[in-house]
């Protein structure tokens, strides 16, 4: 089937969502008192497959650790669609003060994967209750987003080798957006993400005789101001790159020149090739730099993730689906890129055919941003979120 051929929605998934509200809200509630880190999600991924065991699932389990798909035949068609949600927490205390709050001393569900593994669960049920498809789903319940690695890691276990699927989806709540209205764009949506730890290395002297020593700490003072310089001149102004040095770390006394210095930064860019280019200018930039002081430097590469490209058709049709859903007035589909990152787009990268959007949490320009420790899931955006979910299965396996 064509991603272009007529859209038809399905309005009775909203509603039996709704009322299976207080079900669901009880699931959500539960994993978010459970909160657990990446390619730790144990009980939640017991709690998970237990509950797609029952609706009458093949539940595969394993994948990067914990992460789950659960796969429901329907039909004779050969066609196959994979919708994703993920399950970790982040390591902040939470300090919302709920009646489901964390119980688990510096850990929370501070980004809404337990309401998206909800959401992905909703339609889950709905699914298996109505199978109103004709094909393969796979629903993909994935580990470690917040380390930016537990999609490649389901990748390297061969997820689409095992689970092959000819179009794949994937959405995020968004505070300060309309509750329950979609957020689209075609290509790049998200930004790569590279993290990086530069070490460097000097000689140690006393402070009070400095000349006897190469000192890292002032390096990596002037490094910090040399590698923004690589956002200015290296990079065009209609092009978007973030050079963010975050941690600085050189000795511990007062009067010391240090050996060694250590600088964590964090990349962020839209194309494959400017994020190539500025790699390579803070590679030059640092090693030129810690030589001019007879110095030198080391760049580890911690972890990597490409941007994130939604494919054009697999968007156009995501947003046909959207609109029959809530209506067009409250499908937005000029939104700028987010200099965010998501490891979704691993899972992009190695199928061109594929879509993710974002789905507003409300609660207008004053509210808690995701990562924050006041923040919480809006209850009120798994029904719709379900139905879409639901809605792209039966349009694409008509």
């Amino acid at each position: 089937m064509s991603l272009t051929n007529p859209i038809f929605t399905n309005h009775e998934h909203s509603i039996s969502i709704k009322k299976d509200h207080d079900f669901f809200c009880n699931i959500r509630h539960t994993i978010h008192k459970n909160p657990e880190l990446g390619f730790e999600e144990k009980q939640t991924s017991d709690l998970i497959a237990d509950l797609l065991t029952q609706w009458g699932y093949a539940v595969h389990r394993g994948l990067a650790k914990t992460g789950i798909v659960a796969t429901l035949k329907n039909g004779d068609s050969n066609k196959a669609i994979g919708l994703r949600a993920d399950m970790d927490a982040l390591p902040i205390q939470e300090n919302t003060n709920k009646t489901y709050q964390s119980q688990v001393a510096g850990k929370f569900h501070g980004c809404g994967h337990d309401g998206h593994s909800t959401i992905l669960l909703a339609c889950a049920k709905q699914l298996a209750k109505t199978k109103n498809f004709n094909g393969t789903v796979h629903l993909i319940f994935q580990p470690a987003e917040e380390f930016l690695y537990g999609g490649k890691v389901m990748l390297e276990d061969g997820l689409f080798d095992r689970f092959p699927c000819d179009v794949i989806f994937s959405m995020h709540n968004m505070p300060r957006l309309k509750t329950g209205e979609f957020y689209f764009k075609p290509g790049p949506m998200m930004a790569s993400s590279d993290t990086l730890h530069i070490h460097i290395k000097g000689t140690g002297s006393h402070g009070a005789v400095p000349e006897h020593g190469i000192d890292a700490t002032v390096i990596a003072c002037y490094l910090v101001v040399a590698l923004q310089s690589i956002v200015s001149r290296n990079v065009g102004p209609l092009e978007q790159a973030v050079i963010t040095v975050g941690q600085l770390s050189s000795g511990n006394a007062p009067n010391v020149v240090n050996d060694s210095a250590l600088l964590k930064l964090s990349v962020r860019t839209l194309d494959t090739n400017v994020r190539k280019r500025v790699l390579e200018r803070i590679d030059e930039v640092t090693n030129y730099q810690a030589k001019s002081f007879g110095a030198t430097a080391h760049i580890e590469h911690i972890n990597n993730c490409p941007p994130l490209i939604n494919g054009k058709d697999a968007t156009e049709f995501a947003i046909k689906v959207a609109q029959g859903l809530v209506g067009a007035d409250k499908v937005h589909t000029d939104i700028l890129p987010l200099m965010g990152s998501e490891d979704f787009a691993f899972m992009l990268e190695a199928n061109l055919n594929g879509s993710y959007c974002l789905i507003g949490n409300g609660g207008g320009p004053d509210a808690y941003m995701v990562h924050n420790p006041a923040y919480d899931f809006n209850d009120d955006i798994i029904a719709p979120a379900g139905a879409y979910f639901c809605n792209l299965v039966e349009n694409y396996l008509k």
